[in-house]
């Protein structure tokens, strides 16, 4: 493998290294190839170790790359496209829902979650964590926050913890009458807990969508998803109301 010596060029250099490992990618690797190591890698493009790391730090963002504990730096496979949301609203867990209840806990929610719900910071809420795997693999994961007042008949003797707790706090959730939900979606970087379940390493580039549930002029629950950036295409609508192609892609079951 030769050396190549980047021109100087009025972008960010490692904006410019970031097109030139794009092109190197679609060329010489394959899906799932390890990549070099840094030191091979900065030597190749005659750049600082530091400038390396910024242009795989944006490949990775945009799904190029995923880095993997124990193995390295990896070419992605291309991005799965993930339904987040349809025209009609539906409660969390109706009808084909592809998320998959976890556990249940009751406990105080973060103060930020308590201020959207409107209860007092130290007042325990129902917090049932689910998952979402495509094809083998872990896609996302999701706290969804419902008061007691929301679930106003649960019983902790039909279902005292674990997934089956979580699955009743869904079908008594989903007893209300929906008025509308709310989703916005940011970028972020993964927690310890995050990464742990999307096995992902700790600052690992995330979407995150925040989904309020609101039922009698109040928000009824309030779900906090993390989906893996590098992996995950969010599309809303039943169809998808807006299309964006950047190579094959694959629909999450």
């Amino acid at each position: 493998m030769g050396t190549t010596q980047l021109e100087s060029v009025p972008e960010p250099k490692y904006w410019h290294l970031r097109t030139v490992l794009s092109e190197a990618l679609d060329s010489e690797f394959e899906v799932g190839e390890i990549l070099p190591n840094e030191r091979d890698l900065a030597a190749r493009f005659g750049v600082a170790r530091a400038t390396l790391r910024q242009a795989l730090e944006q490949l990775e963002l945009e799904g190029r790359l995923q880095r993997r504990r124990g193995v390295g730096t990896t070419v992605a496979p291309p991005r799965v496209g993930v339904a987040v949301g349809t025209r009609e609203h539906a409660w969390p867990g109706t009808g084909d829902d592809a998320w998959q209840p976890a556990d249940c806990v009751l406990a105080a929610p973060p103060a930020a979650v308590a201020d959207a719900l409107e209860t007092d910071r130290d007042e325990p809420v129902h917090t049932v964590r689910r998952s979402r795997v495509s094809h083998g693999q872990p896609v996302a994961a999701e706290l969804l926050y419902v008061p007691a007042s929301s679930v106003p008949d649960l019983t902790a003797i039909d279902a005292p913890a674990g997934p089956a707790r979580a699955r009743a706090v869904l079908r008594e959730l989903q007893r209300g009458d929906l008025e509308r939900q709310e989703s916005a979606v940011e970028l972020g970087s993964a927690g310890a807990e995050d990464a742990k379940e999307l096995d992902r390493l700790p600052g690992a580039p995330v979407l995150v969508v925040t989904t309020r549930y609101l039922a009698e002029g109040r928000t009824a629950a309030l779900s906090v998803a993390t989906y893996r950036a590098d992996t995950c295409r969010l599309t809303f609508g039943d169809s998808g109301d807006v299309e964006i192609h950047h190579g094959p892609e694959t629909r999450a079951s």
